[in-house]
């Protein structure tokens, strides 16, 4: 019982140290949130397909370059861009979370997930190994 056991904490300490992108939550800093303008939408039938659109920060007007499809001709959306923009160029910016304020307890939850799959796995170990083996009747 103390293996299943140990193998189920060290499974969980490794997840906890491993951070927050092994559960699929990620920790990516999108940037500042600004609405954007669509100057040039991209259809979905392209599967790397990039739009561009404009945005106003600090009172000057960028371009940039958005991974995304779907939008229509001057849509008004909310993109993250990065808190150092060149002066000249295009810019990447990315979808801004659409979560945000909401409070991320997709982490502690995912971890309390594996710690039960780690228990219910060393509970079948256990249960399987303590089942005393039993010959079969001779015919």
């Amino acid at each position: 019982m103390a293996i299943p056991a140990a193998a189920g904490v060290l499974v969980v300490l490794l997840a906890w140290l491993a951070g927050p992108g092994l559960l699929g939550i990620s920790n990516d800093d999108v940037g500042a949130p600004v609405q954007a303008e669509v100057t040039k939408p991209a259809p979905c039938d392209r599967p790397d397909a990039v739009e561009t659109v404009k945005f106003t920060v600090a009172g000057k007007t960028h371009e940039g370059t958005l991974n995304g499809c779907g939008h229509g001709q001057n849509e008004r959306i909310e993109v993250g861009v990065p808190e150092v923009l060149p002066d000249q160029g295009t810019v990447t910016v990315r979808v801004a979370d659409t979560s945000a304020g909401a409070s991320d307890a997709r982490r502690p939850l995912g971890l309390a997930l594996l710690v039960f799959a780690c228990f219910s796995g060393g509970m079948f170990v256990y249960l399987w190994l303590s089942i005393p083996l039993r010959p079969k009747p001779a015919s």
